[in-house]
């Protein structure tokens, strides 16, 4: 570890008096969540004073520090998506496709925040804090960071623009909203954001990725903010490189076909884009790439509706529901031939990098924060965005010609030299030193 040397105890040493609070909606549930927790955990473990506000605890972590009583986190959500809903006329459809962030929890007056020299913002919406609550952080003087895992800080409502191009100039007749108009509830919230930006000189924008900071600099909203990338970590000692076969034995999978493994928070989540993975599937069989019995699915996370995709499935397939634990990941990555991200926009992509660090061939579409994370044919595979065809055509290089042309303990290495707990912190503890170094001349 960086840690250990001279030189790195010397850095170490310069951020044992810095105190940092990082601010996030759950502890561990999300992947935003995940990669807070763990860039919290690494902070710590380089011996900087660090806790994490959450509205949703999941350990027994002391370091963790919950907000607000449960009959107040039910109605700082109920109420968001109960002026949603309204505004739709009654209509559940995109209810939590959006947020507005017009409920949630003045933090400021908590010790740990009052304690804090830099306050570290994550994903804080569905009740942690409302656009008022996020002011009067700005306004308490203590230098903010805002790492950003989706587009709404630089959108009105939305976490995930698509295709719509209006936060570039002005958020209105929004496409996730029944009734669309100039005047629309996106229209409202951007407006709300747009003067809650304009005057917060303390706020310093991060983006887990290359793709992610375009976005923020085209956005009306933070182009004029300060962007910087800083991808999400990830640690050796939680995605371990396993024994193929003794995976699968012990996972209860298939010893003889070719594995293809598909994870997300929630699989059927149409922006995660299953269908296009079940479609190259079929292709890959109508095209006698391989013969059914050859494949098999495996698949991770939650689903809202089991029956409908299961009967969609046209291989064999093995269901593991949600895993939090990194060691049966670790399995899981190992046992498998290729991981597949089908996802129609990635602002990083976890599962990604999880793969390669055990070895396990990533296939994705390559058109947002994937590209930060495959080279095409060296540690992966890009496939032309939302093309059936094109995917198929990685999952069968993956599970073929990547097996043995493709050295996967290079792969996880690299993983390593770009994405380790140790490499991650210190950037961020760079940049905290600067911003704390920057209130003291001001």
């Amino acid at each position: 570890m960086w840690i250990e040397s001279s030189k790195s105890c010397t850095f170490a040493k310069t951020f044992r008096n810095m105190r940092v609070l990082i601010i996030n909606t759950s502890e561990k549930t999300g992947g935003a969540a995940i990669a807070a927790r763990r860039l919290m955990e690494s902070l710590h473990t380089a011996g900087t004073e660090v806790k994490m506000l959450v509205l949703h605890k999941e350990s027994q972590s002391k370091l963790v520090i919950p907000v607000g009583k449960n009959w107040q986190k039910k109605c700082t959500f109920l109420f968001e998506r109960l002026v949603i809903w309204t505004n739709n006329l009654f209509s559940r459809k995109n209810l939590f496709t959006v947020s507005i962030a017009n409920t949630g929890f003045n933090v400021t007056r908590l010790p740990a925040f009052r304690e804090a020299d830099i306050i570290h913002l994550h994903w804080i919406n569905q009740g942690m804090l409302s656009i008022r609550n996020i002011q009067e952080i700005l306004e308490s003087g203590k230098p903010v960071v805002w790492t950003m895992h989706d587009m709404w800080e630089c959108t009105a409502i939305c976490h995930h623009a698509h295709t719509c191009t209006l936060f570039k100039s002005e958020c209105r007749n929004c496409r996730f909203l029944r009734f669309p108009g100039r005047n629309d509830l996106a229209h409202r919230v951007f407006k709300k954001k747009q003067k809650l930006f304009a005057h917060a000189d303390q706020l310093n924008i991060v983006a887990v990725s290359t793709w992610l900071s375009s976005q923020v600099r085209q956005s009306t909203l933070l182009q004029e903010k300060t962007v910087s990338v800083i991808p999400n970590t990830l640690s050796p000692a939680d995605f371990r490189m396993l024994d193929k076969a003794s995976s699968r034995k012990e996972l209860d999978l298939p010893a003889d076909k070719h594995i293809i493994l598909f994870g997300a928070a929630r699989i059927d989540d149409p922006i995660k884009g299953v269908e296009y993975l079940l479609q190259a599937l079929r292709l890959l069989i109508k095209k006698n790439h391989f013969r059914e019995e050859e494949l098999h699915l495996a698949l991770f996370g939650r689903i809202k509706h089991p029956e409908k995709l299961f009967a969609a499935i046209p291989v064999s397939y093995t269901y593991f529901g949600r895993i939090g634990d990194t060691g049966k990941l670790s399995q899981l990555y190992s046992a498998a031939d290729v991981t597949v991200s089908a996802s129609f926009y990635e602002t990083f992509g976890q599962t990604l990098i999880e793969a390669q660090a055990c070895g396990c061939i990533p296939v994705s579409f390559g058109n947002s924060g994937q590209a930060d994370i495959i080279r095409h044919k060296e540690n992966g595979f890009l496939a032309d965005y939302l093309s059936a065809d094109s995917l198929a055509e990685g999952i069968r290089w993956g599970v073929t010609e990547a097996q043995t042309s493709l050295s996967k303990e290079t792969m996880r290495s690299r993983v390593f030299e770009q994405y380790s707990s140790e490499v991650v912190a210190k950037e961020y503890l760079t940049l905290y030193q600067n911003l704390k170094k920057k209130k003291v001349i001001q």
